[in-house]
């Protein structure tokens, strides 16, 4: 096996020969690696260089490469080509063994093998696997894991090094060679751009550098349709549901370099097939069509449909909910009890402290006394669990409620197996978006009534749409306004502060004349001295002074992921504080003791994209990682780790839907693309005890001036207006 990775002058390429020692350094994100390599006739391992996937000390490897002499390091070989054979001694067999290369395989178990079998160990595993049982502490099931594993890393390593041979980094071999297995060559050389749209993580820029390598056609047919696909997927990720038809042209004609013509000729053909849907000016993807017309039809058909048969005497009710929870409701309040028993389609919207939570503790009171069934939820499982300790009620996620079966068809309740109830409450609407929406809708009873209560200053969906917005704005819905701040509220300077920020006022800093000293904003005009404020507030201040731990309470949310003060940064510096010594896993990504936040969904172990969690263990013979979601203990192997990120500070928009502690908000002017007033609003209104804000004047200003609110391009308005 060979792996191209460079050009360099034949006149200083040379090989050696060596078995790989140990790693000392290994990037997971582009398999560079410096380890020490024993080669025969030096008295001493070698330093190489270079990039490799997956190596696991005991293999030989041939390199071809190059001699320098590093200021630092001294002398090294810098490969550039490698072919790599599996070990033929037994010590050579051992170390392989146990250097992760095999779930279930450590040191000791690897000594265990190698002592029994010799030097026909590898050949045992790969073709007579049933032979480890001769192995104490062997049985069948780990037998077959063994074997499986390792006849999975040869297929892995054959991917890698063949990706790697075409200019894309092999990270993803694993998921490839579990979706394709053996055929995963020939799969990416038949069509390198369907690894864009079947494989995810790998983009469209990854899969066209393969397409290159493979020798395909700037000017491809395949590769125009490819291209534009992929701009949908695109504009889909930045939250539009469909694109203007010249816009998306442009978009392709800057990313593809191909004329006008033969683009409108690729999106015509797109069209034929099925691939998108083109209704006047606007472009969508099939599906996305398919999910907004969905959506309209059946949200209209439930709005007009035969309401279920229930009788509540309102003024009474209302009067007996405040006697039994001892609360006066507003007017607003009043009337949105009312307008949940009158309309089929009934949304509530308000900031915070305007009471969402105890006008739905009131209903679901009522909802209880008079016994007519109801179902709670939310988008994500922490907006989900703070639902149900607000109420008091059992409250689910929506992929829970539908009952989502990864594997087994995905959601089972729908329209032909719908939710039996009379009533469907949603919480964080304004978290959903619209695929999800239109799932919900559609296994929701005509006879029910929905209600979708949320913020609709607050960002839209992470997800493509605004299914909330447009629906208000639509006006086929009733809806209920909450504007009046109540009394307790009023005294806490985040929520005060909150509205003034939507109103494109600036915050008040008066926290000494303060009942509740909860808000803080901290001027700095440089992003260094920022990023140096946010290290001390989150390690020494706010613990030393509120009693707060700075990894389970503290939260820092920023517009962006790049720069000083943004996510990845700052995630690197937060962890070299705050967990300098937990024990490494996969080249230092992670550590024991990281908190951590998923970054897609996984429906197989219900985790969902935002949920934030602490790795509590690693095992190093089964390369298995436990993450802790507030006491929901969850394995992943470590091939899977590309799921989740460091969560020390997280995007403002991965924080909707959830609420901490204490949140820590740095704003800079290098954040200017993002600076607007509902992303600013809806990081404070995360903050449940104490909110700091650390910002330049300049950055603050452009985010409470920001006017022009960017629209996302959808027509659910339209069709339900139509």
């Amino acid at each position: 096996m060979s792996a191209k990775q460079d050009n360099f002058g034949p006149e200083r390429s040379i090989k050696i020969e060596g078995v790989l020692e140990k790693l000392v350094f290994f990037n997971t994100a582009n398999d560079f690696i410096v380890a020490s390599l024993i080669v025969t006739g030096r008295l001493s391992p070698v330093v190489i260089v270079g990039h490799l996937p997956s190596p696991h000390p005991g293999e030989t490897l041939i390199l071809d490469g190059f001699w320098e002499v590093d200021k630092k390091f001294g002398e090294q070989f810098r490969f550039v080509n490698t072919e790599i054979k599996t070990p033929s001694t037994v010590k050579g067999i051992e170390k392989y063994l146990s250097s992760n290369l095999i779930k279930g395989i450590g040191a000791e178990m690897a000594r265990r093998i190698t002592t029994m079998f010799g030097d026909k160990t590898l050949e045992v595993i790969e073709k007579a696997p049933e032979k480890l049982r001769e192995v104490p502490g062997i049985g069948q099931v780990r037998a077959d894991k063994i074997s499986q594993a390792f006849n999975e890393q040869k297929g892995i390593r054959d991917i890698m090094l063949f990706l790697q041979s075409h200019s894309i980094s092999p990270s993803y071999a694993h998921r490839i060679f579990k979706k394709f297995g053996r055929a995963s060559i020939e799969f990416v050389q038949r069509n390198p751009y369907r690894l864009a749209t079947e494989i995810k993580g790998i983009g469209f820029k990854s899969s066209d550098r393969v397409a290159i390598s493979l020798g395909i056609d700037l000017m491809s047919p395949l590769r125009a349709e490819a291209g534009i696909l992929h701009i949908l997927d695109e504009i889909q990720s930045e939250g539009h549901v469909c694109y203007p038809k010249n816009l998306l042209i442009d978009r392709a004609k800057d990313l593809l370099r191909i004329a006008k013509p033969g683009l409108e000729s690729a999106l015509d053909r797109l069209e034929q097939s099925n691939r998108v849907v083109i209704e006047g000016d606007l472009v969508y993807e099939y599906y996305m069509a398919s999910a907004e017309q969905s959506l309209a039809r059946n949200l209209k058909d439930l709005m007009f449909g035969t309401k279920a048969s229930y009788k509540v005497k309102v003024e009474l009710a209302v009067e007996w909910v405040e006697s039994k929870l001892r609360i006066s409701l507003s007017d607003a309040q009043k009337i949105a009890v009312s307008e949940s028993f009158e309309n089929k389609c009934l949304i509530i919207t308000g900031g915070p402290g305007t009471g969402k939570t105890t006008l739905l503790r009131a209903l679901t009171q009522i909802l209880d006394a008079k016994k007519i069934k109801y179902v709670l939820a939310a988008p994500t499982g922490r907006a989900a669990k703070r639902l149900a300790e607000t109420t008091g009620k059992e409250a689910k996620t929506i992929h829970r409620l539908l009952e989502y079966l990864p594997g087994q068809g995905g959601f089972q309740r729908g329209p032909q197996r719908p939710i039996e109830v009379d009533f469907v409450v949603v919480d964080e609407a304004s978290m959903v978006d619209l695929q999800l929406m239109n799932v919900l809708v559609e296994a929701i009873p005509k006879y029910s009534s929905l209600i979708l209560v949320g913020d609709a200053d607050q960002l839209p969906s992470v997800g493509p749409g605004n299914v909330l917005g447009d629906i208000i704005e639509s006006g086929v819905a009733r809806v209920i306004r909450l504007d009046t701040i109540f009394r307790q509220a009023q005294e806490s300077l985040i929520i005060k502060n909150a509205h003034r920020i939507n109103q494109g006022q600036p915050p008040e800093n008066e926290f000494l004349n303060s009942k509740l000293p909860d808000f803080f904003l901290i001027e700095k005009d440089d992003p260094e001295q920022e990023l140096e404020i946010v290290k001390e507030l989150v390690s020494i201040r706010i613990p030393k002074r509120f009693g707060f731990d700075p990894v389970e309470d503290i939260q820092v949310l920023t517009p962006m992921n790049r720069g000083l003060i943004g996510a990845e940064n700052l995630n690197t510096e937060l962890r070299n504080i705050l967990n300098p010594t937990g024990v490494q896993i996969r080249g230092d990504k992670f550590r024991v003791g990281d908190r951590v936040i998923q970054i897609r969904n996984n429906y197989e172990k219900e985790v969902f994209n935002g949920d934030i969690g602490n790795i509590v263990s690693f095992d190093p013979e089964w390369n298995e990682v436990t993450v802790d979601f507030d006491g929901k203990p969850i394995v992943y192997h470590v091939s899977e780790l590309d799921e989740m990120n460091l969560a020390y500070a997280v995007t403002i928009h991965k924080s909707q839907g959830s609420e901490y502690k204490v949140v820590v908000i740095p704003l800079a002017t290098q954040h200017y693309i993002l600076l607007k007033k509902n992303l600013l609003y809806t990081a404070l209104t995360r903050g449940k005890n104490l909110v700091v804000l650390v910002s330049s004047a300049k950055a603050l200003k452009l985010a409470l001036e920001e006017k022009n609110m960017e629209r996302r391009f959808t027509n659910l308005t339209k069709r339900l207006q139509g």
